[in-house]
C-alpha cells in the first residue's frame, strides 16, 4: 500500500496544523537550505526593505510554502470533487471563459503561486486539458501523483518534443493547456531576460505557443483565503501584444512581467523556495556563491536599476505580518521542504 494514502483519511484542518508547525520549526532553523534560499531570493529583488522586513516576509512565504504542500498532496489523495468543494471564488471567471472560447484554443499561465493543484479539478470541470508532466524522485511519490492525476479529464504528456507537439496540437484544435512557465529550463529551452529586475534564464516554451497558435493567454492562481476557510482562484488575461512576438525575447520578458504583476497581488503566496535565479549571467548560480560575492553582485547590479517593485512588495509585507504573527504566537503550533513539485 502506498503510504502516502493515509492523507484521505486525515482532515484537511489537521494537515493544515501539522504545515504550520513545520513552518515554526523550519524558521527556527536559519541554516536550512530552504531558508537560505529563500534568503538569497529577497536579496536579490528587494535590496531596498529592511532586514526586519525581509526577516518578517521570510515567515509568512515559509508559512504558506509549507502549508502549500500539505494542501496539494491532500488534492492527489481526494476524488476531484472534494478539490472542487474547496473553491469559493472565481474572480474575474468571465475573462477564464472567454479565453475558452477563443477558437485557437487557451494556455493557461499558472505560476508557482498559491495553491495550483487545488485548482486542476476545478479547471478539468471545462474540458480535457493537455498538461505536461515531469515524473517526480520516489517511486511512491510518483505513482501517488499519477494516481491523482488519473482521476482527472487532463491528458498527460511528457516534457519533451513530443509533449511539447501534443499541446501544440490540442490549442490549434481549439483545446486548452496548462503551463508553468517559471521554471528553471536547460539553456537550450531558454533565454536570458529580467525577473523581477534580475536577468535570469526563462523558459520560451509558453511564448513560443502564444506566437505560433496566436491562443488566448489567461492568468490563473489559487489563493488561500485569510480566514483559512478554502481558496479562491484569480483569473488574469493578458493581451499584452508582445507576449506574442516572434523575438522570443520580446513575448518571454512580457510574459515574466505578467507573472510579476500576478505574483505582487499574493506575494508571499509566491513559491520563493524554489532557485528560480540560478543562471544568472556574470553571476553563474548565487545559491553556491559566498556573501561577499554575492553582495557585490546585488550592490552593483541595484546600483543601475530601479527599484519599481519594491514598493509593491512592501505592501505585501505589511499586509502579511499578521499571517507571519501566526505562525510564531499560534496557541496550537506551540502545543503541538520538501516540495512535491512535478513540473
Amino acid at each position: 500500500m502506498n503510504p502516502y494514502h493515509i492523507f484521505k483519511v486525515v482532515p484537511l484542518s489537521v494537515l493544515q496544523m501539522l504545515a504550520r508547525f513545520a513552518a515554526w520549526v523550519i524558521i527556527k532553523i536559519p541554516s536550512l537550505s530552504i531558508m537560505r534560499t529563500i534568503q538569497i531570493n529577497l536579496a536579490l529583488i528587494t535590496h531596498t526593505l529592511s532586514e526586519q522586513q525581509k526577516r518578517a516576509l521570510t515567515k509568512d512565504i515559509i508559512y504558506h510554502q509549507c502549508l502549500t504542500s500539505i494542501e496539494s498532496i491532500k488534492s492527489w489523495a481526494m476524488p476531484p470533487e472534494w478539490s472542487i468543494a474547496q473553491i469559493c471564488d472565481v474572480h474575474n471567471k468571465d475573462i477564464f471563459l472567454e479565453g475558452l472560447d477563443n477558437p485557437n484554443g487557451m494556455l493557461a499561465i499558472v505560476p508557482h503561486l498559491g495553491t495550483w493543484e487545488m485548482m486542476n479539478a476545478w479547471l478539468n470541470q471545462f474540458g480535457a486539458p493537455t498538461i505536461m508532466y515531469k515524473p517526480v524522485d520516489g517511486k511512491f511519490a510518483n505513482e501517488f501523483i499519477l494516481q491523482g492525476r488519473a482521476r482527472l479529464n487532463a491528458t498527460l504528456v511528457p516534457t519533451d518534443g513530443s509533449g511539447v507537439k501534443a499541446v501544440f496540437k490540442t490549442l490549434k484544435q481549439g483545446g486548452f493547456s496548462i503551463v508553468l512557465p517559471d521554471h528553471v529550463p536547460e539553456p537550450s529551452g531558454g533565454v536570458v531576460v529580467p525577473f523581477f529586475g534580475i536577468k535570469t534564464l526563462t523558459s520560451t516554451l509558453a511564448s513560443k505557443l502564444a506566437s505560433k497558435t496566436k491562443c488566448a493567454l489567461v492568468g490563473l492562481s489559487c489563493i488561500r483565503r485569510t480566514d483559512g476557510r478554502g481558496f479562491d482562484i484569480y483569473c488574469y488575461k493578458l493581451n499584452d501584444p508582445a507576449l506574442y512576438d516572434r523575438n522570443a525575447e520580446v513575448a518571454t520578458h512580457a510574459l515574466n512581467q505578467a507573472m510579476e504583476r500576478m505574483i505582487t497581488d499574493n506575494y508571499s503566496h509566491y513559491m520563493w523556495g524554489y532557485r528560480r535565479f540560478k543562471r544568472i549571467p556574470d553571476l553563474g548560480n548565487p545559491y553556491r556563491k559566498d556573501k561577499e560575492t554575492l553582495a557585490a553582485f546585488i550592490q552593483s547590479h541595484h546600483s543601475n536599476v530601479s527599484s519599481r517593485s519594491d514598493s509593491n512588495i512592501n505592501d505585501s509585507v505589511k499586509n502579511d505580518n499578521v499571517e507571519s504573527d501566526n505562525v510564531e504566537n499560534d496557541s496550537t503550533v506551540k502545543n503541538d521542504n520538501t516540495k512535491l513539485d512535478n513540473h
